[in-house]
């Protein structure tokens, strides 16, 4: 794939030709700048990648900057570099390479009628969880750390990541990549963007310490050695490195973590997955509630306008979906719902497209109240 490998044409000196020239003959078309707040969520990411894959396509929209977590950062990095390499179609062939590489299968792109006859999700997800593998599995992550393995010890993302094309995924041109990781002595967060962004960047950002070893990154500031984990911790994902004056207001989440399950988790992989969500989602609502209370003073006068940014939310998400899945399809990336993930991640930004385009750059579409009610 060009993106990664470096046979790609010359980078374009700014973002918006890196998008591509408009096909259209139509002067009076507008194109669109919105952000893009990518949550993380194992390879129910694949959801996110038909979100980018949809959005790369509406040739009216451009990508100012990007914020991702573990799932999330692995896609904007991807996108980035192939946008660097080849625009668009650069973008969509760099997140199709990355999410072959995850399943580690050939073909991902199965034909209608046969993604038609594939297994619901709900059903492979609840033989997946209940499988004797799988529960082994489970168990064996509940009791031992994965410093027992000693030399044995690898992580599985370090041979995908080594081969982004690090060149292009700092990049000063094409949209700005936040990646978001957890200090382990500190428990804060930590955004790592432009050339601090590195493979250790991307693996601390999804690193779950029950899996894997904290990943440990240099300090270019203090010289010092800190161990990261995964970044759902304190910023899934962050929202505040897209508050920066240049960047356009929308900021348009890719939410992959469902807000609300209706059925109460009973099993302990069930209780497990759902505490992970709620601490993976807390963090977000917690920056949300902060957009909402400045997007309140400002509404009624009592801070000056301009003294904070006004940004307007919108969310992409699948909560029917993922309430079918679980932890087990988060951590075992199996083909057929990687590509239901995706295709269900282009129906859903499809359907946003078409509901919400004018509210783009115009007024918020997300129900920020409803969430927190």
């Amino acid at each position: 794939m060009g993106g990664w490998f470096g046979t790609g044409g010359p980078a374009l000196q700014t973002s918006r030709g890196l998008f591509g020239k408009m096909k259209t003959k139509d002067k009076r078309v507008t194109v669109k700048r919105i952000n893009l707040a990518l949550q993380g969520g194992g390879a129910h990411g694949a959801f996110t990648w038909g979100v980018l894959d949809r959005l790369l396509e509406e040739e009216r929209l451009e990508i100012a900057a990007i914020s991702g977590t573990s799932a999330g950062a692995l896609n904007g990095a991807a996108l980035k570099a192939g946008m660097i390499s080849g625009g668009r179609d650069g973008a969509r062939e760099n997140l199709d390479w990355l999410w072959h590489q995850v399943a580690k299968v050939q073909d991902l792109r199965m034909p209608a009628w046969m993604n038609a006859s594939l297994p619901d999700p709900a059903f492979v997800s609840q033989s997946l969880t209940y499988s004797l593998p799988f529960q082994l599995a489970d168990a064996w992550s509940r009791t031992v750390s994965p410093y027992a393995l000693g030399p044995l010890y690898s992580n599985p993302l370090g041979p995908i990541v080594e081969r982004f094309d690090y060149g292009r995924v700092c990049a000063k041109t094409g949209p700005a990549l936040h990646i978001c990781a957890t200090n382990v002595r500190s428990g804060k967060v930590r955004v790592f963007s432009g050339d601090d962004i590195s493979p250790e960047a991307v693996m601390a950002s999804a690193c779950l310490p029950t899996l894997f070893q904290a990943v440990e990154v240099t300090d270019p500031g203090t010289g010092q050695v800190e161990a990261y984990w995964d970044g759902g911790y304190t910023g899934n994902p962050a929202l505040f490195p897209l508050y920066a004056a240049d960047l356009p207001r929308d900021i348009l989440v890719v939410n992959i973590n469902p807000l609300v399950r209706d059925k109460v988790p009973v099993s302990p992989a069930e209780i497990q997955n759902r505490i992970n969500e709620i601490s993976f989602n807390s963090s977000l609502l917690r920056e949300l509630r902060a957009v909402s209370f400045v997007q309140r003073l400002l509404a009624e006068g009592t801070m000056s306008e301009g003294a904070m940014k006004d940004v307007l939310v919108h969310m992409i998400a699948d909560d029917d979906l993922m309430n079918d899945l679980s932890v087990a399809t988060k951590t075992v990336p199996l083909a057929s719902v990687i590509s239901q993930l995706r295709d269900a991640g282009r129906r859903g930004a499809s359907a946003f497209l078409e509901r919400h385009w004018d509210d783009l750059n115009n007024r918020q579409s997300a129900d920020l109240a409803d969430m927190f009610s």
